[in-house]
């Protein structure tokens, strides 16, 4: 130890949701990346009723969780409402669709 004190930065960071600016990734699917910490990246994603995901989004060697704040999502046979929470592993796919519409809260974490 050099006797050198290092002391914690605070880098809190917070943002307004739906301040930050939307990208229609695909039709019917907008996304707002939001701050992530250390390698993780975050993501607000809001897909309109009807709509499935255009692709599956695979993301290799990188799991993602998400939380659903409203909505309805089906992923596979499995229909997800509010207040689910969703684990991807890294390499798996996630194609949800929805008839009611739905946003969902996404963290993408590298292995």
């Amino acid at each position: 130890m050099n006797g050198t004190m290092h002391q914690a930065r605070n880098d809190i960071q917070a943002v307004q949701v739906d301040a930050v600016k939307p990208v229609e990734v695909a039709p019917g699917v907008i996304r707002r990346h939001l701050p992530g910490a250390g390698r993780s990246t975050g993501w607000l994603y809001d897909l309109v009723p009807g709509v499935e995901w255009p692709e599956s989004d695979l993301h290799v060697g990188q799991g993602r969780c998400y939380y659903l704040l409203f909505g309805e999502i089906t992923t596979g046979d499995r229909q997800l409402g509010p207040g689910s929470y969703i684990v991807v592993n890294p390499d798996d796919p996630f194609r949800p669709r929805t008839a009611t519409g739905a946003r969902l809260v996404g963290v993408s974490v590298p292995d």
